[in-house]
């Protein structure tokens, strides 16, 4: 029950009488000498259809002098129609009792009501006295007994927060003690902290949005609980205590932290303060309240990886894991989220980058490095791109992208050499046609093709999909060579043993081996598999689970191509569009999707080396292969096309262009290029007993609430919605990602749902839905 529900009965149950010795009496009079209770008369109103006010005729809110109200009474009052079985209520501002009980003295506009304090009942104490509203608040008799301070600042914060208090649970008020700093609490809205943070990011137009009570109520809340007088002090004294993060001000600084987005305007405030002096020995702790301090990290941080462009790469890896060791701390700090530590977050990759290839891939046998590979190395490609993700400016890219030429091309150089050198003169375990596998398909079985999979954009994709509960089974294959697509996609079709290469090809373009049709422009590729039983699906086409069906998807080598280095930053979304694709396919009744590529690609900000190659000796040149005239005669290493051994071209040494220096390219021999995955992907998770994601822990502390989860969580985020398949009704701040311990916390904004069942969501990189739980907003 809420205090103005209480206040209401009280009210009326003042009109109770004992029937058998007393008549009903004809009103109850509410006398309010000095007024205090006029402020919440027009909420009262609402409540009390039967209340009347004594003032200035105003029908139209029942209020109107004592004459007037005699007339209400004797229901003569047109369009006034007294609700049935209700006492009429007169509220009767600056009145007291005294002035009814003295007749001869009363005033003559009172004189009229005066007789009504025999024919009715007077709401009063016990002890005869007019109720006010401390008084009220605190009678255990009477009134609703709570505890309530009583010194002169506590008496009027409470009448101006009178207001609000009507709406406070009553049973949440006993045993707290009200006080000043309770009621202008109240008044503010019940969130100093957050208002605080408003008037820092607002300034003077925070004042302007509240009322002169609310602002003078939050005035005295920071004076109390913080020792700070916004009044007198102003925005820059305030932000400069936020960010200093000392005694209360740490929990002010804690709430920021946990939403900044909602205050976009803090950190140039902090800025315009001037900070502590920087030594060499300040912490995170006592300066990460500081952006001028996160700012010259970052800033020392883009000169250290700068200078790595002249030194030898093992020299450049350690340095790269001691600038690691320096800034990974301020990571944890608001900055980040804010986008204004992408260095902070980079040097986290490229400490990966210079961790794994610190581990050359250039000794032992073909087996060796593909197992080193499998195990470790794609390690250093998948930070590379995630490195990258994280820059913007002109700048920190290009330090970003120094400090990868430093510690990953030579790595990337050698493995290329290194495997080069073990395929000259052996087989190259891709081989040709003669020796592929038969292609063989479960029945009910998508095959899907996707462009340019690489081997850690594939690990990605298996990860995405595992923790959407997919059962996913990887089988590692070398991509046919040249590793370009004309020659690739035939070689992992269902239809590979109808395809062949003639003798005068010269753009690695395959051709139908019974018609000699060329198959460039997928049209006989197509018509090859209509003709062998597989269904062709287009792009969104799912079809309907029967037989077996082949689907191209996905846009990473079109966009690597395009966009040069900058793949890096929309290498998820491609593959959340592959995931969802494959998801919908399982959907529409394909018992597994089994995805394949023709290859992979090399990336390299600032661009792969050049070597030269003269046009002479070559019928056609693409970035990394290229077909050699019949009959010239060239020192190059030539290769044996999948599709036709006779056909031979030569393959650009280490990881080197013919054609132009490019930041993405692909043809060669290289893991990077060659190496690929194979996805079988199966509706998973309970089905196979094997729970690829658990929710271990959901906790609530007020209404910010913390998940701990096991399996495979990486790259997932937490949400709370009122619609677990609707993003616009998330209730939290902000959306957080997991951290590498598995945990992710969020806050919820609005305290009036505290108490409602709401879901708790996890999702992927896209925003997908992955995992859904009930829970309570504030716990149960």
């Amino acid at each position: 029950m809420k205090v103005v529900d209480q206040l209401v009965k009280i009210l009326r149950e003042s009109a109770v009488f004992n029937s058998e010795v007393q008549v009903a009496p004809s009103c109850i009079l509410w006398p309010d000498k000095d007024r205090q209770w006029e402020a919440i008369i027009p909420r009262l109103r609402d409540e009390l259809p039967e209340l009347f006010v004594l003032g200035e005729y105003a029908p139209e809110k029942r209020v109107g002098p004592a004459i007037w109200l005699r007339c209400v009474i004797a229901n003569q009052v047109a369009d006034v129609t007294l609700p049935a079985n209700r006492v009429p209520i007169f509220y009767l501002p600056g009145v007291s009792r005294q002035d009814l009980r003295a007749i001869e003295t009363c005033p003559d506009l009172l004189k009229p009501l005066a007789e009504l304090q025999y024919r009715g009942v007077i709401w009063s104490q016990v002890n005869a006295k007019d109720w006010t509203i401390m008084a009220f608040l605190k009678a255990d008799q009477g009134g609703i007994g709570l505890d309530v301070a009583q010194d002169n600042d506590a008496k009027s914060a409470m009448q101006l927060a009178l207001y609000r208090l009507l709406d406070e649970e009553l049973d949440l008020l006993r045993g707290k003690r009200l006080d000043k700093d309770y009621f202008n609490t109240l008044l503010t809205g019940g969130d100093p902290v957050r208002d605080l943070l408003q008037w820092l990011d607002l300034g003077d137009s925070f004042q302007s949005t509240r009322g002169e009570n609310e602002w003078k109520a939050f005035v005295e809340v920071c004076k109390s609980q913080l020792a700070f007088n916004p009044q007198n002090d102003g925005v820059l004294a305030g932000a400069h205590k936020l960010a200093a993060r000392e005694g209360p001000w740490y929990a002010v600084w804690e709430r920021y932290s946990e939403a900044p987005g909602r205050y976009p305007n803090i950190p140039n405030r902090i800025r315009q303060c001037k900070p502590p002096i920087f030594d060499l020995f300040v912490t995170v702790e006592t300066t990460g309240g500081w952006p001028q301090w996160n700012d010259e990290q970052e800033q020392s941080l883009q000169r250290e990886l700068l200078t790595l462009g002249h030194v030898p790469a093992h020299e450049a890896r350690k340095r790269v894991v001691e600038f690691e060791k320096n800034h990974a701390l301020r990571r944890n700090l608001v900055w980040v989220e804010l986008g204004e530590s992408p260095l902070a977050m980079a040097i986290k990759h490229l400490s990966m980058v210079a961790d794994v290839t610190k581990s050359g891939l250039n000794a032992g046998t073909l087996q060796d490095l593909q197992a080193g590979y499998a195990s470790q190395g794609w390690r250093a490609d998948d930070a590379v791109l995630a490195a990258l993700a994280c820059v913007d400016k002109v700048a920190d890219v290009e330090a970003v992208a120094i400090a990868i030429r430093a510690i990953y091309l030579p790595w990337l150089e050698d493995s290329a050499r290194y495997l080069q050198k073990l395929v000259d003169g052996s087989t190259y375990p891709g081989g040709t046609i003669a020796g592929a596998k038969p292609f063989s398909a479960q029945k009910g079985e998508c095959v899907l093709f996707v462009d340019g999979l690489r081997f850690d954009t594939a690990r990605r994709l298996a990860v995405t999909l595992e923790s959407r509960g997919c059962e996913v089974v990887e089988t590692m294959n070398w991509a046919a060579l040249p590793s370009v697509t004309a020659t690739g996609k035939a070689a992992v079709s269902p239809v590979r043993d109808k395809i062949s290469g003639a003798d005068d090809c010269d753009d690695f373009e395959p051709c139908v081996a019974a018609t000699g049709q060329s198959l460039k422009g997928g049209y006989h590729l197509d018509k090859l598999l209509k003709k062998s039983g597989w269904e062709v699906l287009g792009r969104t086409d799912n079809g309907n689970g029967q037989g077996n069906a082949w689907c191209e998807f996905g846009d990473i080598d079109s966009e690597g191509h395009a966009r040069g280095w900058k793949l890096a930053k929309h290498i998820n979304p491609l593959l959340a569009e592959v995931a969802e694709r494959i998801a919908a396919l399982l959907t529409a009744g394909w018992s597994r999707v089994r995805v394949v590529t023709d290859h992979g690609w090399l990336l390299m900000p600032g661009k792969l080396p050049k070597i030269e190659m003269s046009n002479d000796l070559t019928d056609n040149k693409w970035g990394r292969c290229a077909s050699i005239k019949p009959g010239a005669s060239t020192g190059e290493r030539l290769y044996p096309w999948f599709w036709n051994p006779h056909q031979q071209f030569a393959l650009a040494d280490g990881v080197s262009c013919y054609r132009r220096s490019e930041e993405y390219t692909h043809g060669g021999l290289s893991l990077q290029e060659c190496l690929t995955l194979e996805l079988v992907v199966s509706q998973g998770g309970a089905a196979t007993g094997k729970p690829v994601l658990e929710v271990t822990d959901i906790a609530w502390k007020g209404l910010r609430c913390t998940v701990a989860v096991d399996g495979q969580y990486e790259r997932l985020s937490l949400d709370i919605r009122t619609q677990a398949g609707n993003p616009a009704s998330s209730v939290v701040v902000s959306v957080k990602p997991f951290k590498e311990n598995g945990t992710a916390s969020v806050v919820v904004e609005n305290e009036e749902i505290e108490g409602h069942k709401a879901f708790l969501v996890l999702l992927g990189t896209a925003g997908e839905l992955v995992y859904e739980a009930n829970t309570v907003i504030g716990g149960e």
